[in-house]
């Protein structure tokens, strides 16, 4: 009897696992380190399929979060739908990041459709930046493409025009800290922000923004100022309040790197927080500390004329919220590397949103 019962057992034991083998979903094509992957799209790696959250290259799946487990894989493999498979007649090159294309190039993307480059630029992912790029009605393209790559105003949470793919893709290296939820919750702060205006200035305002933010952070790396030794100096003992947190406590933090202590004070008042007596609230909570960037942004015009926000509704360009952030050490030919390198972000930034940059770029 024991004998029979274990020829029955195991019996069962071969059906389950036949069954399961028969049930397995088949393997997506292997996850490769240089393609990028957009939300929705599948990659299998280490005998798992995984589907991308958002935009995403060289992350190995299993290793972030952008990637989620799909479950196993290995079963029969499914003959992809005809309408993903570009016609042999078609022998147009594969989409490059940071290849520039000129208008009129033909690339074929990560999701085997094809793209059309509506305007030069500098190698910006087809399903993003779709000011740059349309689909290609050839080659096989006979799918309906979803709306977020159709249009350049698609629907966004909260009213704002940078999704949180977009956000990451401006940002691949940000601290954990810099969250999009974090700014996304500070907005309130400042209804007017990136919501003055047309679609076009919405966005070009949001770029302007962000690429500020991204040469003050080391692109939304650094929280607090790396230069400890400038501390104690940003104290202004002549302010009938003083410095109560300390002398050395007033450094640059956040965004827009907050400092002195009459910006604590003057932010603090503003957004009804107590950054004076607390100053470290800006290198804590990231909705802090995304409303002080935004408080510089939208009041302040620094060693300027006009405040960032005024200087980009109001078409002044982008030249002019570099002048109100850091005028006095990069304009008027100061330090033109410097200019440069928020100049080139903002171009980046505004291809992402899909828009041009618009004239007057530099200070």
């Amino acid at each position: 009897m024991a004998a029979i019962a274990t020829i029955v057992v195991g019996a069962a034991l071969t059906v389950a696992v036949a069954t399961t083998t028969a049930t397995a979903a088949a393997c997506a094509t292997a996850w490769n380190a240089s393609t990028a992957y957009t939300g929705g799209q599948t990659a299998s790696h280490n005998g798992r399929n995984w589907s991308a959250k958002w935009w995403t290259q060289n992350e190995k799946p299993g290793s972030v979060s952008v990637w989620a487990d799909q479950g196993t894989c290995g079963g029969t493999t499914t003959t992809p739908p005809t309408t993903t498979t570009p016609p042999t007649s078609c022998s147009y090159p594969a989409w490059v990041q940071g290849q520039f294309y000129a208008a009129g190039s033909i690339v074929r993307y990560t999701d085997g459709k094809h793209y059309v480059a509506e305007h030069d630029n500098p190698g910006y992912d087809p399903l993003v930046s779709t000011w740059y790029w349309n689909p290609h009605t050839g080659c096989g393209n006979t799918t309906t493409p979803p709306t977020t790559t159709t249009t350049s105003t698609p629907p966004l949470p909260g009213g704002f025009v940078v999704t949180e793919a977009q956000f990451n893709q401006m940002f691949p290296s940000r601290n954990s800290f810099y969250t999009y939820s974090g700014l996304t919750a500070a907005l309130k702060a400042y209804p007017g922000f990136a919501n003055t205006g047309s679609d076009t200035v919405k966005r070009q305002e949001a770029a302007a923004f962000l690429a500020n933010v991204n040469h003050e952070t080391g692109g939304l790396v650094h929280i607090v100022e790396q230069n400890q030794a400038n501390y104690p100096h940003y104290c202004d003992t002549s302010q009938s309040y003083g410095c109560p947190a300390g002398q050395a406590a007033y450094y640059g933090r956040g965004p827009i790197q907050l400092s002195w202590n009459f910006n604590y004070k003057a932010a603090g008042d503003a957004l009804g927080l107590p950054l004076l007596t607390n100053p470290s609230l800006v290198q804590t909570d990231a909705s802090v500390a995304w409303q002080t960037g935004l408080w510089y942004w939208n009041t302040q015009n620094g060693p300027g004329t006009m405040t960032p926000h005024n200087a980009m509704v109001n078409g002044h360009g982008f030249g002019q919220t570099i002048r109100s952030i850091n005028g006095s050490l990069e304009c008027d030919g100061r330090n033109p590397a410097q200019v440069q390198s928020r100049v080139n972000a903002y171009q980046r930034f505004a291809g992402i949103l899909g828009v041009t940059p618009g004239n007057n770029l530099s200070c």
